[in-house]
């Protein structure tokens, strides 16, 4: 990122770190309930990370106090600002979404921060945020375009229908996808997920991600979802079978395992962390990765070990070895 905020801008947004470390949640709820009264703003957002673990407000206050205390070097973002365009594309967020942020944002910061929060502060943040806004729009274009531009890629919502449901554990159901309009599908890279757009009688929309956990094929993809106790949309979508049809973004995500690795491989996970584990390992089967692969996975006890005789990862027997509540090796 090249530096061009000025010398007053960058002082001033240094100066409310202090304010931001005591009221950043405070600012951050207010500015959420300020976009939510709208509900087509609402519908753009994952409402389950806004519930009682306050896990998107938490993220965002970390995420505003970074910006402000290395505003300076800005280079240092790269990674988040990353994360932020990739789960952005997932959403559907579009250029003209921003104006409705930042009006929340900076009213959020004047109504929890009273006098303290001059115009020449509001002014500050005001450039801060379309400094970093343009950069995340510059950034969320061509990650659209690479979408549209990719073989069996698309933007927007696209059609994909039900085609084949599995029982893996107690806890996790697979979904294999197809595109209702009959026509291939893009290739992911194996760890990235796709966003769901769920139409839940009774409810307003509900947005979710959900990894892939199978290896690109051109045609289908394939989700393994855990059953949350409270959830929505996972108790919704486990009552569903072939047939249904659901809304669907194009394939998206930072964390994937990129190329034909070069050194050894060592995979990681717990429970139903295990589907992107599960992409890249079929990926490595598929590609003849001539690398060492190691895969460790937890979980709670054998009627939770999802696919434990996964069969499609060739050559690989997938096998308990270890008691129950112990880490059981995939390979």
């Amino acid at each position: 990122m090249t530096q061009t905020l000025g010398a007053q801008t960058i002082a001033l947004v240094k100066a409310t770190v202090p304010a931001l470390e005591a009221h950043g949640m405070d600012i951050v709820h207010e500015m959420y309930a300020r976009m939510f009264r709208d509900p087509a703003i609402r519908d753009l957002f994952n409402q389950s990370h806004h519930g009682a673990s306050d896990a998107q407000p938490r993220a965002l206050t970390g995420a505003i106090l970074a910006y402000a205390g290395n505003i300076e070097n800005l280079a240092a973002l790269a990674p988040a600002v990353e994360r932020i365009a990739q789960k952005h594309v997932g959403l559907q967020i579009l250029p003209e979404h921003y104006p409705h942020v930042a009006e929340a944002l900076l009213g959020a910061i004047r109504h929890v921060l009273g006098e303290a929060a001059s115009d020449e502060v509001l002014a500050a943040w005001g450039e801060a945020y379309w400094f970093l806004a343009n950069i995340l729009i510059a950034r969320e274009k061509r990650l659209y375009g690479a979408q549209a531009e990719a073989a069996g890629g698309w933007n927007g919502w696209r059609d994909f229908r039900i085609e084949d449901v599995i029982r893996e554990s107690s806890v996790i159901k697979s979904f294999v996808l197809r595109p209702v309009d009959g026509g291939p599908v893009m290739d992911h890279k194996p760890g990235q997920y796709l966003t769901f757009w769920f139409e839940i009688p009774g409810h307003p929309a509900a947005k979710r991600n959900y990894s892939i956990s199978a290896a690109p094929n051109g045609e289908t993809y394939r989700i393994s979802v855990k059953r949350e106790s409270m959830g929505l949309a996972s108790g919704w979508l486990h009552g569903q079978a072939p047939g249904t049809v659901l809304k669907v973004a194009a394939p998206a995500g930072e964390f994937f395992l990129d190329g034909r690795p070069t050194r050894p491989v060592v995979l990681l996970s717990g429970g139903v962390g295990l589907t992107p584990m599960v992409a890249m390992l079929e990926a490595l089967v598929a590609e003849g990765a001539e690398v060492p692969v190691h895969y460790l996975h937890g979980t709670h006890d054998r009627d939770t070990h999802a696919m434990r005789a996964h069969e499609r990862i060739a050559g690989i027997k997938i096998q308990d070895s270890r008691p129950a509540r112990d880490v059981l090796p995939f390979c």
